[in-house]
Parts: C-alpha cells; structure tokens; sequence
C-alpha cells in the first residue's frame, strides 16, 4: 500500500516510477489518495481520517490479494500517517512498514519528536532517506534508527533531496538514485521473514 506525500497524488511522476520499479522487482503496489487530494484541496486531512483512509486501503489490499503479505507505506507525508496509524492500533495483515523520505521534522525547524510514536511500531521498518532531506537531518535520524534497533533498517541515497533528486556535480543521476532505493526496498522485502503471523491477521473464512 503506496500513500503519497502531502503536495502530490498517487499519478506523480514519482510514484509511478517507483511502482514500475517496484513491479519489476516482482513487488506489486497498491497506490491511493487521501480525501483532501481527491477534492483537489491543498490542505492535508486531519491524522484520524487519513489513519480511516490507510486503514481502508490495507483493508482493500487483503481483499483484492488474500494471497500476498502486505507492507504498508508511502512517501513522506503518506509514509508518516501509516507509521502513525500502525503505532495507534495495528494494520491487519501488514508484515512491515516502507518510508521513502520520512518527514522526521519541518524544513529548518530540526526536531525528532515526529518520531517518538515509531516506539510504539512492532513490526520492521525500512527508512530510504535522502542525505540532503531537509527534512530529515542525519544527526537526528540516526539516532532515531539506532533506538529502534533490530525493527529499523536505514538506507540513505548519496547527495538526494527529499526528493530523490540529485545535483548535476555529484556525479549521480535521479536514475541511478532511484535504482539504488529499489533494489534497497527489493533486498529488504527479500530478508523479512514472512512465513511469521503479523500482528493483527485477517481472519481465514
């Protein structure tokens, strides 16, 4: 389940791209939109209804496709509200969680307390980050990662923004980047052990 960010839809440039590289890598997505963006408002919706809203979509995923584990995410602001909706109650069915470009705080305004709810997250998390995220300083999320332990899994794309773009004289391309994120995302898939229940199954009829 593939959430957008804040300023986007799920037809952006780059989630489509992702999803295609995903597909490639035998990963399939499931992508969807928030209410605010399907009324075309540029305000986000209140948390409680974009957690309704993940909820929904993991809801439609294990119906549509009882056969397959479910990993649920997005990008960043998308990303945010399934960690949020996970640490609250857990999603039925969702054996990890995938952020690209966790909003860890505002653009210059460097704080961690984002994070303080992924204490309450139990199952694994990969975080694929850009080391020039503005909204994600490393001095701050590293330490993030290191007190989820085990649960967390941190890859960082050399000289990207929050974006996954990269500058012309890093030598580095947006292509190369965001091959980079998808063979992390396909490696990370490939050593969760998904044979284990999660944490809230659906029930088998």
């Amino acid at each position: 389940m593939f959430a957008h960010g804040a300023g986007a839809g799920m037809t952006h440039p780059f989630m489509e791209a992702f999803a295609t590289g995903l597909a490639q890598r035998g990963v399939a997505t499931l992508r969807y939109q928030f209410p605010y963006m399907e009324k075309r408002t540029a305000r986000p919706d209140a948390p409680a209804l974009c957690h309704a809203t993940v909820r929904a979509a993991v809801a439609a995923a294990a119906k549509r496709a009882p056969e397959l584990k479910l990993i649920a995410g997005g990008k960043s602001f998308g990303g945010r509200m399934t960690s949020q909706a996970q640490a609250l109650e857990p999603l039925r069915g969702v054996r990890g969680l995938a952020f690209l470009g966790f909003p860890l705080h505002g653009a210059g305004k460097p704080s961690a307390a984002r994070a303080a709810h992924l204490a309450h997250v139990d199952i694994p998390m990969l975080f694929l980050q850009g080391e020039r995220d503005k909204l994600a300083e490393a001095a701050l999320l590293n330490p993030v990662i290191a007190d989820l332990g085990a649960r967390a899994t941190l890859q960082w794309a050399p000289a990207a923004d929050h974006s996954f773009h990269v500058l012309k004289r890093s030598g580095r391309t947006d292509e190369q980047t965001l091959a980079l994120m998808l063979d992390a995302f396909a490696a990370w898939v490939g050593r969760l052990d998904l044979t284990s229940p999660a944490s809230a199954p659906f029930p088998t009829r």
